[in-house]
C-alpha cells in the first residue's frame, strides 16, 4: 500500500487548511486511515482515525476544529483543519491500517503544517 499526502503548507493562525491522503495498491476494503502528527522535539501523536464503517476518533486537542472524512471509492481520506493554532505545527503523516494478514500498518510521508502566530 502506498500512500501521498498533500496539503500542507503555511498558515496564519486562525486559518484553515486541508490535507488530503491517497491510498493506493493493495486495498482491504475493511481498513483505518487516519492522520498523526509529529511536532519538533514531541512523540508523533494521533490526530483523527476514520474506519472503512465510518466510525472516527478526534484528539480532544482538535475536536471542534478537526473534521476527518474520506471517500472510500477514491480511498482518499481527508482532514479539513479550520481554526488553526501555532501549536498544531507539526509533520502530519497520513497512515493507513488492515486487519489483513493479522493486521499491517503504512505511514505516507509526512507534510508539513506550519501555522503563524
Amino acid at each position: 500500500v502506498q500512500l501521498q499526502a498533500s496539503g500542507g503548507g503555511l498558515v496564519q493562525a486562525g486559518g484553515s487548511l486541508r490535507l488530503s491522503c491517497a491510498a493506493s495498491g493493495n486495498i482491504f476494503s475493511v481498513n483505518a486511515m487516519g492522520w498523526y502528527r509529529q511536532a519538533p522535539g514531541k512523540q508523533r501523536e494521533s490526530v483523527a482515525v476514520i474506519t472503512s464503517g465510518g466510525s472516527i476518533n478526534t484528539a480532544d486537542s482538535v475536536k471542534g476544529r478537526f473534521i476527518i472524512s474520506r471517500d472510500n471509492a477514491k480511498n482518499t481520506v481527508y482532514l479539513q483543519m479550520n481554526s488553526l493554532k501555532p501549536e498544531d505545527t507539526a509533520v502530519y503523516y497520513c497512515n493507513y491500517f488492515t486487519p489483513r494478514g493479522g493486521g499491517s500498518v503504512y505511514w505516507g510521508q509526512g507534510t508539513l503544517v506550519t501555522v503563524s502566530s
